[in-house]
Protein backbone atom coordinates (compact mmCIF):
# COMPACT_ATOMS: atom_id res chain seq x y z
CA UNK A 1 0.00 0.00 0.00
CA UNK A 2 1.06 3.42 -0.61
CA UNK A 3 2.14 5.58 1.93
CA UNK A 4 -0.10 8.33 1.01
CA UNK A 5 -2.83 6.23 0.87
CA UNK A 6 -1.75 4.66 4.44
CA UNK A 7 -1.77 8.38 6.21
CA UNK A 8 -5.21 8.88 4.16
CA UNK A 9 -6.38 5.36 6.25
CA UNK A 10 -4.94 6.82 9.54
CA UNK A 11 -6.24 10.25 9.25
CA UNK A 12 -9.87 8.65 8.52
CA UNK A 13 -9.86 6.55 11.17
CA UNK A 14 -8.37 9.46 13.82
CA UNK A 15 -11.24 11.54 12.53
CA UNK A 16 -14.33 8.96 13.29
CA UNK A 17 -12.56 8.47 16.55
CA UNK A 18 -12.90 12.31 17.76
CA UNK A 19 -15.88 13.06 15.59
CA UNK A 20 -16.83 15.13 13.19
CA UNK A 21 -16.70 19.09 13.20
CA UNK A 22 -20.96 19.02 12.51
CA UNK A 23 -21.93 17.61 15.54
CA UNK A 24 -18.49 18.66 18.28
CA UNK A 25 -17.49 21.52 19.01
CA UNK A 26 -13.66 22.32 18.57
CA UNK A 27 -13.16 21.67 22.72
CA UNK A 28 -14.96 18.50 22.41
CA UNK A 29 -12.64 17.30 19.76
CA UNK A 30 -9.19 18.37 21.25
CA UNK A 31 -10.58 16.38 24.49
CA UNK A 32 -11.44 13.70 22.12
CA UNK A 33 -7.77 13.95 20.84
CA UNK A 34 -6.13 14.04 24.37
CA UNK A 35 -7.72 11.14 25.97
CA UNK A 36 -7.03 9.17 23.14
CA UNK A 37 -3.68 10.31 23.14
CA UNK A 38 -3.18 9.43 26.70
CA UNK A 39 -4.96 6.48 26.91
CA UNK A 40 -2.16 5.25 24.26
CA UNK A 41 0.10 6.43 26.08
CA UNK A 42 -0.86 5.42 29.60
CA UNK A 43 -1.33 1.94 27.85
CA UNK A 44 2.40 1.16 27.25
CA UNK A 45 3.41 2.99 30.42
CA UNK A 46 1.66 0.97 32.75
CA UNK A 47 2.77 -2.45 31.69
CA UNK A 48 6.59 -0.81 31.41
CA UNK A 49 6.57 0.73 34.73
CA UNK A 50 5.01 -2.73 36.14
CA UNK A 51 8.39 -4.06 34.49
CA UNK A 52 10.62 -2.09 35.92
CA UNK A 53 9.05 -2.19 39.79
CA UNK A 54 7.35 1.33 39.78
CA UNK A 55 4.34 -0.38 40.83
CA UNK A 56 3.03 2.86 41.97
CA UNK A 57 3.49 4.57 38.66
CA UNK A 58 2.04 1.59 36.75
CA UNK A 59 -1.03 1.86 38.89
CA UNK A 60 -1.66 5.49 38.75
CA UNK A 61 -1.03 5.20 34.50
CA UNK A 62 -3.81 2.49 34.83
CA UNK A 63 -5.67 4.79 36.67
CA UNK A 64 -5.49 7.13 34.06
CA UNK A 65 -5.75 5.06 30.66
CA UNK A 66 -9.28 4.26 32.56
CA UNK A 67 -10.68 7.43 33.70
CA UNK A 68 -9.46 9.21 30.56
CA UNK A 69 -11.19 6.53 28.30
CA UNK A 70 -14.33 7.03 30.30
CA UNK A 71 -14.88 10.52 29.70
CA UNK A 72 -14.24 10.10 26.39
CA UNK A 73 -16.93 7.43 25.98
CA UNK A 74 -19.03 9.16 27.68
CA UNK A 75 -18.54 12.49 25.62
CA UNK A 76 -18.02 10.73 21.87
CA UNK A 77 -20.74 8.29 22.10
CA UNK A 78 -23.18 9.12 24.65
CA UNK A 79 -23.21 12.38 24.07
CA UNK A 80 -22.35 14.12 27.74
CA UNK A 81 -20.51 17.25 27.73
CA UNK A 82 -16.74 16.55 29.20
CA UNK A 83 -15.96 18.18 32.99
CA UNK A 84 -13.28 20.15 32.85
CA UNK A 85 -13.22 20.46 37.00
CA UNK A 86 -12.96 16.38 37.42
CA UNK A 87 -10.57 16.94 34.40
CA UNK A 88 -8.15 19.14 35.76
CA UNK A 89 -8.76 18.07 39.77
CA UNK A 90 -7.95 14.31 38.55
CA UNK A 91 -4.77 15.72 37.24
CA UNK A 92 -3.59 17.51 40.09
CA UNK A 93 -4.65 14.09 42.46
CA UNK A 94 -2.67 11.55 40.45
CA UNK A 95 0.07 14.00 39.92
CA UNK A 96 0.23 14.78 43.53
CA UNK A 97 0.28 11.21 44.39
CA UNK A 98 2.99 10.11 41.32
CA UNK A 99 5.57 13.30 42.75
CA UNK A 100 6.06 11.68 45.82
CA UNK A 101 6.10 7.90 44.45
CA UNK A 102 8.00 8.58 41.61
CA UNK A 103 11.64 10.77 43.02
CA UNK A 104 9.77 13.90 43.57
CA UNK A 105 11.93 16.67 42.31
CA UNK A 106 13.74 14.16 39.85
CA UNK A 107 11.66 12.68 38.73
CA UNK A 108 9.28 12.86 35.64
CA UNK A 109 6.30 14.21 37.30
CA UNK A 110 7.42 18.11 37.23
CA UNK A 111 7.76 17.38 33.12
CA UNK A 112 4.22 16.71 32.53
CA UNK A 113 2.66 19.46 34.87
CA UNK A 114 3.00 22.17 32.57
CA UNK A 115 1.54 20.01 29.38
CA UNK A 116 -1.59 18.84 31.35
CA UNK A 117 -2.29 22.64 32.33
CA UNK A 118 -2.15 23.45 28.71
CA UNK A 119 -4.45 20.26 28.22
CA UNK A 120 -7.04 21.57 30.95
CA UNK A 121 -6.82 25.38 29.31
CA UNK A 122 -7.64 24.07 25.72
CA UNK A 123 -10.87 22.23 27.22
CA UNK A 124 -11.74 24.90 29.36
CA UNK A 125 -13.71 28.83 28.72
CA UNK A 126 -11.93 31.41 29.05
CA UNK A 127 -12.99 32.30 32.73
CA UNK A 128 -11.82 29.81 34.28
CA UNK A 129 -7.75 29.90 32.42
CA UNK A 130 -6.81 32.04 35.13
CA UNK A 131 -8.17 29.86 38.08
CA UNK A 132 -6.99 26.63 36.97
CA UNK A 133 -3.22 28.37 36.57
CA UNK A 134 -3.82 29.72 39.94
CA UNK A 135 -4.19 26.21 41.25
CA UNK A 136 -1.91 24.40 39.45
CA UNK A 137 1.21 26.73 40.06
CA UNK A 138 -0.14 26.76 44.01
CA UNK A 139 -0.69 23.03 43.80
CA UNK A 140 3.11 22.82 42.29
CA UNK A 141 4.81 25.46 45.04
CA UNK A 142 3.21 23.16 48.11
CA UNK A 143 4.24 20.19 46.92
CA UNK A 144 7.92 21.14 46.37
CA UNK A 145 7.60 22.88 49.77
CA UNK A 146 6.48 19.45 51.21
CA UNK A 147 8.97 17.92 49.93
CA UNK A 148 11.70 20.91 51.08
CA UNK A 149 10.64 20.13 54.23
CA UNK A 150 9.72 16.33 54.75
CA UNK A 151 12.06 15.03 52.15
CA UNK A 152 11.15 11.39 53.69
CA UNK A 153 7.89 11.32 52.00
CA UNK A 154 9.43 11.34 48.80
CA UNK A 155 10.14 7.71 47.35
CA UNK A 156 12.94 7.17 45.36
CA UNK A 157 11.78 3.91 42.82
CA UNK A 158 14.74 3.73 40.52
CA UNK A 159 18.84 4.57 40.70
CA UNK A 160 20.00 8.53 39.97
CA UNK A 161 21.51 6.99 37.06
CA UNK A 162 19.98 4.21 34.39
CA UNK A 163 16.63 4.62 36.13
CA UNK A 164 16.16 8.31 36.21
CA UNK A 165 17.19 8.26 32.13
CA UNK A 166 14.77 5.38 31.50
CA UNK A 167 11.87 7.47 33.66
CA UNK A 168 12.62 10.48 31.55
CA UNK A 169 12.48 9.08 28.29
CA UNK A 170 9.61 7.63 28.78
CA UNK A 171 7.47 10.34 30.32
CA UNK A 172 8.75 12.98 27.66
CA UNK A 173 6.19 11.84 24.77
CA UNK A 174 3.38 12.36 26.83
CA UNK A 175 3.50 15.99 27.06
CA UNK A 176 5.50 16.14 23.02
CA UNK A 177 2.32 14.12 21.94
CA UNK A 178 -0.54 16.48 23.75
CA UNK A 179 1.22 19.58 23.15
CA UNK A 180 1.61 18.52 19.41
CA UNK A 181 -2.64 17.62 19.30
CA UNK A 182 -3.17 20.80 20.57
CA UNK A 183 -0.92 22.64 18.38
CA UNK A 184 -2.47 20.94 15.66
CA UNK A 185 -5.81 21.61 16.38
CA UNK A 186 -5.70 25.03 17.02
CA UNK A 187 -3.85 25.76 14.03
CA UNK A 188 -6.34 23.76 12.00
CA UNK A 189 -9.32 25.65 13.39
CA UNK A 190 -7.38 28.96 12.48
CA UNK A 191 -6.71 28.45 9.15
CA UNK A 192 -10.09 26.87 8.87
CA UNK A 193 -11.30 30.15 10.13
CA UNK A 194 -9.11 32.40 8.08
CA UNK A 195 -10.53 30.67 5.08
CA UNK A 196 -13.93 31.17 6.37
CA UNK A 197 -13.26 34.80 6.87
CA UNK A 198 -11.30 35.12 3.41
CA UNK A 199 -13.90 33.68 1.59
CA UNK A 200 -16.78 35.51 3.73
CA UNK A 201 -14.73 39.16 2.69
CA UNK A 202 -14.62 38.08 -0.97
CA UNK A 203 -18.04 37.40 -0.90
CA UNK A 204 -18.63 40.65 0.69
CA UNK A 205 -16.41 42.33 -2.12
CA UNK A 206 -18.17 40.76 -4.91
CA UNK A 207 -21.56 42.31 -3.39
CA UNK A 208 -19.86 45.33 -3.23
CA UNK A 209 -19.26 45.20 -6.42
CA UNK A 210 -22.45 44.20 -7.54
CA UNK A 211 -23.70 47.00 -5.26
CA UNK A 212 -21.63 49.98 -6.99
CA UNK A 213 -22.75 47.97 -10.07
CA UNK A 214 -25.98 48.26 -9.23
CA UNK A 215 -25.77 51.61 -8.33
CA UNK A 216 -24.39 52.92 -11.79
CA UNK A 217 -27.11 51.25 -13.92
CA UNK A 218 -29.87 52.72 -11.63
CA UNK A 219 -28.20 56.11 -11.91
CA UNK A 220 -27.95 55.45 -15.31
CA UNK A 221 -30.92 54.56 -16.08
CA UNK A 222 -32.50 57.43 -13.88
CA UNK A 223 -30.36 59.95 -15.92
CA UNK A 224 -31.99 58.28 -19.20
CA UNK A 225 -35.61 58.98 -17.96
CA UNK A 226 -34.36 62.39 -16.43
CA UNK A 227 -33.92 63.17 -20.38
CA UNK A 228 -36.76 61.47 -21.87
CA UNK A 229 -38.88 63.67 -19.20
CA UNK A 230 -37.09 66.86 -20.40
CA UNK A 231 -37.70 65.69 -24.31
CA UNK A 232 -41.36 65.06 -23.48
CA UNK A 233 -41.48 68.35 -21.43
CA UNK A 234 -39.95 70.71 -23.64
CA UNK A 235 -39.05 68.99 -27.57
CA UNK A 236 -42.43 67.83 -27.88
CA UNK A 237 -44.52 70.44 -27.11
CA UNK A 238 -42.60 72.75 -29.25
CA UNK A 239 -44.44 71.17 -32.25
CA UNK A 240 -47.97 70.88 -30.69
CA UNK A 241 -47.48 74.56 -29.99
CA UNK A 242 -47.24 75.45 -33.43
CA UNK A 243 -50.00 73.43 -34.74
CA UNK A 244 -52.13 75.21 -32.04
CA UNK A 245 -50.71 78.60 -33.16
CA UNK A 246 -51.63 77.53 -36.53
CA UNK A 247 -55.34 76.43 -35.40
CA UNK A 248 -55.61 79.96 -33.88
CA UNK A 249 -54.31 81.63 -36.68
CA UNK A 250 -55.96 80.16 -39.35
CA UNK A 251 -59.45 80.68 -36.72
CA UNK A 252 -59.21 84.51 -36.22
CA UNK A 253 -57.18 85.76 -39.63
CA UNK A 254 -57.40 85.29 -43.21
CA UNK A 255 -54.63 83.61 -45.02
CA UNK A 256 -54.00 83.78 -48.43
CA UNK A 257 -53.33 80.62 -50.26
CA UNK A 258 -49.20 81.60 -51.15
CA UNK A 259 -48.84 81.93 -46.95
CA UNK A 260 -51.08 78.95 -46.15
CA UNK A 261 -49.10 76.45 -48.12
CA UNK A 262 -45.62 77.75 -46.50
CA UNK A 263 -47.41 77.37 -42.83
CA UNK A 264 -48.46 74.12 -44.01
CA UNK A 265 -45.06 73.02 -45.50
CA UNK A 266 -42.89 73.71 -42.02
CA UNK A 267 -46.03 72.01 -40.08
CA UNK A 268 -45.87 69.21 -42.01
CA UNK A 269 -41.83 69.22 -41.81
CA UNK A 270 -42.43 69.68 -37.83
CA UNK A 271 -44.96 66.82 -37.44
CA UNK A 272 -42.70 64.49 -39.44
CA UNK A 273 -39.99 65.04 -36.66
CA UNK A 274 -42.20 64.70 -33.66
CA UNK A 275 -43.31 61.20 -35.54
CA UNK A 276 -39.85 60.53 -36.12
CA UNK A 277 -38.90 61.41 -32.25
CA UNK A 278 -41.96 59.77 -30.93
CA UNK A 279 -41.61 56.48 -32.44
CA UNK A 280 -38.06 56.81 -31.33
CA UNK A 281 -38.86 57.38 -27.62
CA UNK A 282 -41.37 54.56 -27.99
CA UNK A 283 -38.93 51.59 -28.80
CA UNK A 284 -36.64 53.05 -26.42
CA UNK A 285 -38.74 53.19 -24.01
CA UNK A 286 -40.12 49.70 -24.77
CA UNK A 287 -36.70 48.37 -24.61
CA UNK A 288 -36.05 49.46 -21.38
CA UNK A 289 -39.39 48.52 -19.80
CA UNK A 290 -39.41 44.96 -21.76
CA UNK A 291 -35.95 44.24 -22.47
CA UNK A 292 -36.37 43.82 -26.20
CA UNK A 293 -35.74 40.21 -27.51
CA UNK A 294 -35.10 40.20 -31.84
CA UNK A 295 -37.34 37.95 -33.63
CA UNK A 296 -34.60 36.56 -36.55
CA UNK A 297 -35.90 35.33 -39.82
CA UNK A 298 -34.20 34.84 -43.33
CA UNK A 299 -36.14 38.26 -45.45
CA UNK A 300 -35.14 39.47 -48.65
CA UNK A 301 -33.18 42.83 -48.42
CA UNK A 302 -35.30 44.60 -50.92
CA UNK A 303 -38.51 43.52 -50.20
CA UNK A 304 -37.23 44.59 -46.19
CA UNK A 305 -36.04 47.99 -47.37
CA UNK A 306 -37.61 49.10 -50.25
CA UNK A 307 -41.42 50.91 -48.87
CA UNK A 308 -38.78 52.48 -46.11
CA UNK A 309 -36.03 53.94 -48.48
CA UNK A 310 -39.07 55.44 -50.64
CA UNK A 311 -40.60 57.09 -47.89
CA UNK A 312 -37.22 58.81 -46.93
CA UNK A 313 -36.44 59.62 -50.75
CA UNK A 314 -39.67 61.64 -50.53
CA UNK A 315 -38.41 63.26 -47.24
CA UNK A 316 -35.13 63.97 -48.50
CA UNK A 317 -36.76 65.30 -51.84
CA UNK A 318 -38.95 68.02 -49.36
CA UNK A 319 -35.39 69.63 -48.39
CA UNK A 320 -34.40 69.62 -51.78
CA UNK A 321 -31.67 66.20 -51.30
CA UNK A 322 -30.72 63.56 -53.63
CA UNK A 323 -31.26 60.09 -52.29
CA UNK A 324 -30.22 57.31 -54.52
CA UNK A 325 -30.55 53.71 -53.89
CA UNK A 326 -31.07 50.32 -55.34
CA UNK A 327 -30.98 46.99 -54.04
CA UNK A 328 -30.58 43.92 -55.71
CA UNK A 329 -33.15 40.97 -55.46
CA UNK A 330 -31.19 38.30 -54.60
CA UNK A 331 -29.42 39.31 -51.00
CA UNK A 332 -31.42 37.41 -48.36
CA UNK A 333 -30.61 38.34 -44.78
CA UNK A 334 -30.91 36.80 -40.82
CA UNK A 335 -32.87 39.91 -39.28
CA UNK A 336 -35.67 40.94 -37.48
CA UNK A 337 -37.66 43.12 -40.29
CA UNK A 338 -38.87 45.57 -37.78
CA UNK A 339 -35.79 45.89 -35.80
CA UNK A 340 -33.38 46.70 -39.16
CA UNK A 341 -36.21 48.63 -41.18
CA UNK A 342 -36.18 50.98 -37.84
CA UNK A 343 -32.22 50.76 -37.92
CA UNK A 344 -32.34 51.85 -41.65
CA UNK A 345 -34.76 54.85 -40.95
CA UNK A 346 -33.16 56.34 -38.38
CA UNK A 347 -29.58 56.30 -39.99
CA UNK A 348 -31.09 57.91 -43.00
CA UNK A 349 -32.93 60.26 -41.37
CA UNK A 350 -30.15 61.23 -39.89
CA UNK A 351 -28.42 61.59 -43.04
CA UNK A 352 -30.84 63.74 -44.37
CA UNK A 353 -31.08 65.80 -41.12
CA UNK A 354 -27.08 66.85 -40.82
CA UNK A 355 -27.16 67.45 -44.91
CA UNK A 356 -27.61 70.94 -46.41
CA UNK A 357 -30.21 71.89 -49.51
CA UNK A 358 -29.03 70.42 -52.57
CA UNK A 359 -26.65 67.84 -51.11
CA UNK A 360 -26.88 63.95 -51.65
CA UNK A 361 -26.87 60.72 -49.89
CA UNK A 362 -25.92 57.54 -51.14
CA UNK A 363 -27.10 54.19 -49.92
CA UNK A 364 -24.14 51.31 -50.98
CA UNK A 365 -24.03 47.92 -50.35
CA UNK A 366 -21.47 45.52 -49.83
CA UNK A 367 -21.69 41.56 -49.88
CA UNK A 368 -19.01 40.13 -47.86
CA UNK A 369 -18.17 36.12 -47.42
CA UNK A 370 -20.61 36.40 -44.29
CA UNK A 371 -22.32 39.43 -44.08
CA UNK A 372 -24.05 42.25 -45.92
CA UNK A 373 -22.91 45.74 -45.40
CA UNK A 374 -24.82 48.58 -45.92
CA UNK A 375 -23.58 52.16 -46.31
CA UNK A 376 -24.86 55.32 -45.97
CA UNK A 377 -22.78 58.21 -47.04
CA UNK A 378 -23.47 61.63 -46.92
CA UNK A 379 -21.79 65.01 -47.91
CA UNK A 380 -23.02 66.93 -44.71
CA UNK A 381 -21.74 68.99 -42.43
CA UNK A 382 -19.96 65.89 -40.50
CA UNK A 383 -19.36 64.96 -36.83
CA UNK A 384 -17.83 67.22 -34.51
CA UNK A 385 -14.65 65.05 -33.17
CA UNK A 386 -15.66 65.80 -29.60
CA UNK A 387 -18.91 64.09 -30.26
CA UNK A 388 -18.09 61.37 -31.86
CA UNK A 389 -17.10 58.82 -29.10
CA UNK A 390 -20.77 59.47 -27.53
CA UNK A 391 -23.44 59.77 -30.85
CA UNK A 392 -24.00 55.53 -30.21
CA UNK A 393 -24.62 56.20 -26.64
CA UNK A 394 -28.28 57.61 -24.42
CA UNK A 395 -26.01 60.20 -23.34
CA UNK A 396 -25.51 61.58 -26.20
CA UNK A 397 -26.46 64.97 -26.95
CA UNK A 398 -29.24 65.89 -29.88
CA UNK A 399 -28.12 69.12 -31.70
CA UNK A 400 -30.02 70.89 -34.77
CA UNK A 401 -29.86 70.04 -38.21
CA UNK A 402 -29.25 72.00 -40.89
CA UNK A 403 -32.49 73.03 -41.12
CA UNK A 404 -32.85 73.52 -37.29
CA UNK A 405 -34.27 70.27 -37.25
CA UNK A 406 -34.52 68.36 -33.63
CA UNK A 407 -34.57 65.16 -32.59
CA UNK A 408 -34.49 63.22 -29.02
CA UNK A 409 -30.47 61.82 -29.23
CA UNK A 410 -31.65 58.40 -28.83
CA UNK A 411 -31.88 57.56 -32.78
CA UNK A 412 -28.30 56.22 -33.02
CA UNK A 413 -28.60 54.59 -30.04
CA UNK A 414 -31.34 52.14 -31.31
CA UNK A 415 -29.67 51.66 -33.90
CA UNK A 416 -26.87 50.47 -32.14
CA UNK A 417 -28.87 48.37 -29.90
CA UNK A 418 -31.47 46.91 -32.30
CA UNK A 419 -28.06 46.22 -34.83
CA UNK A 420 -26.64 44.09 -32.46
CA UNK A 421 -29.22 42.49 -31.04
CA UNK A 422 -29.31 40.59 -34.64
CA UNK A 423 -26.00 39.78 -34.18
CA UNK A 424 -24.85 42.50 -36.64
CA UNK A 425 -22.91 45.72 -35.93
CA UNK A 426 -22.77 49.61 -36.81
CA UNK A 427 -19.92 51.65 -37.16
CA UNK A 428 -18.81 55.45 -38.70
CA UNK A 429 -16.55 57.52 -40.49
CA UNK A 430 -16.87 61.27 -40.78
CA UNK A 431 -14.79 64.47 -41.48
CA UNK A 432 -16.06 67.80 -40.52
CA UNK A 433 -17.53 69.79 -43.59
CA UNK A 434 -17.50 67.10 -45.81
CA UNK A 435 -19.72 64.55 -44.29
CA UNK A 436 -20.67 61.54 -42.66
CA UNK A 437 -20.28 57.68 -43.45
CA UNK A 438 -22.28 54.82 -41.85
CA UNK A 439 -21.66 51.33 -42.00
CA UNK A 440 -24.25 48.86 -41.11
CA UNK A 441 -23.34 44.80 -40.86
CA UNK A 442 -26.17 42.06 -41.12
CA UNK A 443 -25.40 38.57 -41.47
CA UNK A 444 -26.05 37.05 -44.30
CA UNK A 445 -28.19 33.89 -45.09
CA UNK A 446 -27.68 33.50 -48.66
CA UNK A 447 -26.77 35.05 -51.84
CA UNK A 448 -26.66 33.77 -55.57
CA UNK A 449 -24.46 36.82 -56.54
CA UNK A 450 -21.73 36.72 -59.23
CA UNK A 451 -19.55 40.00 -57.63
CA UNK A 452 -18.44 39.76 -54.69
CA UNK A 453 -19.19 43.59 -53.95
CA UNK A 454 -22.50 44.82 -55.34
CA UNK A 455 -23.88 48.57 -55.11
CA UNK A 456 -27.09 48.98 -54.53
Amino acid sequence: MPISEFIKKINSSWYRLIGSSDAFSLEARIFHSINIGLVLLTAVYAPYNLFEGLYVAAISAAVIAGFFYFQYYNSRFRGKTHNNSIFALTGILLFSVNYFSNAGINGSTDLIWPSYLLLVLAISPYRQHLLWVAVYITVFLILHLIEYNYPLLVKHPFDMGKGKFIDRITAFPMPVVATAIIIIFIRKSYDKERAAAEEKAATIELRNEQILRQKHELEQSNAEKNKLLSIISHDMRAPFIHIQGYLRLINQVEIDAPERLTLEKELLNETDQMMDMLSNLLHWSRSQMEGVTADLVEANLFTVLNKTLEIEKNLASRKQIDLNYEIDTDIVVNADVNMLQLVIRNTVNNAIKFTQSGGTINIQALVLSNECRVIVADNGIGIDPKKANTIFSTTSISTFGTNNEKGAGLGLSLCKEFIELQGGSIDFESIPGKGSTFYISIPLVSKNIKHKDLIV
